[in-house]
């Protein structure tokens, strides 16, 4: 008797070993780590104009150049210590997303002490619990939502820099507030926790 169970396929846009890889291992995990949720503010907002394969390449470069993305030494980084990070090919070169890095790690550091973690401010955005869209095909997937919309706002106001609403949305995709992995994909339906990264290097 032939088979009927149908083979499940991951979302369509993970194509690359290491685009696979974030795919299978990351992408929305749910996260309440601080330091991993300053990550992706900071690669989301490295992302804009530009392709996530390529942040994904220079991954290990803004680990390094942003001391493992602690907020509060990031926070400390000087005008000097910008115009050397703007000479490192390790990164993308940008002196605006540069920049706010910097001040987005002193806004985040600002955020943790109202909230008591940055954790604690995010998830109100989703209600404490992932949203999981199960969408049908890639072409479902939206850009934004209204949570990233005022996640955005939110964001602006508190004195945070490239965090519009569709860097916000892929943010939230990211770290697990939203789970988008299409229907038929094994990670759809929500995922534990992440409890640790595991990436290779390129």
């Amino acid at each position: 008797m032939p088979s009927t169970t149908r083979r499940r396929t991951r979302c369509a846009w993970a194509q690359t070993p290491l685009s696979i890889a974030y795919h299978d291992a990351e992408w929305g995990v749910p996260v309440h780590d601080d330091r991993v949720f300053f990550e992706f503010l900071t690669l989301e907002g490295a992302q804009a104009g530009l392709s996530w394969e390529t942040i994904l390449k220079k991954r290990d470069g803004y680990r390094t150049a942003f001391s493992g993305f602690d907020p509060a030494r990031v926070a400390r980084f000087t005008d000097a210590r910008i115009a050397r990070l703007l000479t490192n090919p390790a990164i993308v070169r940008h002196r605006q997303k540069i920049a706010s890095t910097v001040g987005n790690a002193q806004a985040f550091l600002t955020v943790q002490r109202e909230f008591g973690s940055f954790d604690a401010y995010v998830w109100r955005f989703v209600g404490g619990a992932p949203r999981v869209n199960r969408p049908r095909t890639l072409g479902d997937v939206p850009t934004k939502s209204p949570e990233s919309d005022a996640l955005s706002r939110d964001l602006l106001k508190r004195g945070f820099s490239f965090v519009g609403s569709t860097i916000c949305y892929a943010f939230m995709q990211a770290t697990g507030l939203v789970n988008d992995h299409v229907v038929g994909c094994p990670q759809s339906g929500g995922r534990p926790e992440r409890r640790r990264r595991s990436l290779p290097s390129v």
